[in-house]
């Protein structure tokens, strides 16, 4: 089984913002992270999430992912996702972050674990970090998705 700890941080909602993702494999540990100029918490939570489910070079084997993320583990563990994706995301932020989700998440047997952010867990407390030193970095990536989305929606 593959364990994914994630987190994502803005500093300012919209604002420069990062993402943090640890996976785990018996005793290999690898971490991924980057930043970016503008986005928001909730697509780097979503982002964290979907960076360590495409680091996976073996598909169909357990997955289970710790996020401290409400909009997140809700979304999905209560099938929230499938109706917004039903209605073609209509209304709905984030809609290209969740199309990339739902072409990768069937690929593995996934569980989520919500986890209480900034609770001393030692993997989210390390992803945090993680995000909030790639959302301060000096080389920020664009978050096309998002930015495309506000020059849509001014």
């Amino acid at each position: 089984m593959i364990q994914i700890f994630t987190d994502g941080s803005s500093r300012g909602n919209p604002g420069p913002g990062g993402y943090g993702t640890i996976l785990r494999y018996k005793q290999h540990e690898k971490e991924l992270t980057a930043g970016f100029r503008l986005t928001t918490n909730n697509r780097m939570e979503l982002m964290a999430v979907i960076v360590g489910l495409e680091a996976i070079k073996t598909e169909g084997i357990p997955v289970t992912i710790y996020s401290d993320s409400k909009y997140v583990v809700d979304a999905i563990e209560k099938k929230w996702v499938y109706g917004w994706q039903k209605k073609g995301f209509a209304g709905k932020a984030n809609a290209d972050l969740w199309t990339r989700f739902l072409r990768i998440y069937p690929k593995y047997q996934v569980r989520f674990v919500w986890i209480k952010g900034h609770a001393g867990h030692p993997e989210n407390e390390r992803c945090d970090q993680l995000a909030v030193q790639s959302a301060l970095s000096p080389n920020l990536l664009i978050d096309h998705g998002y930015e495309a989305s506000v020059k849509l929606n001014p």
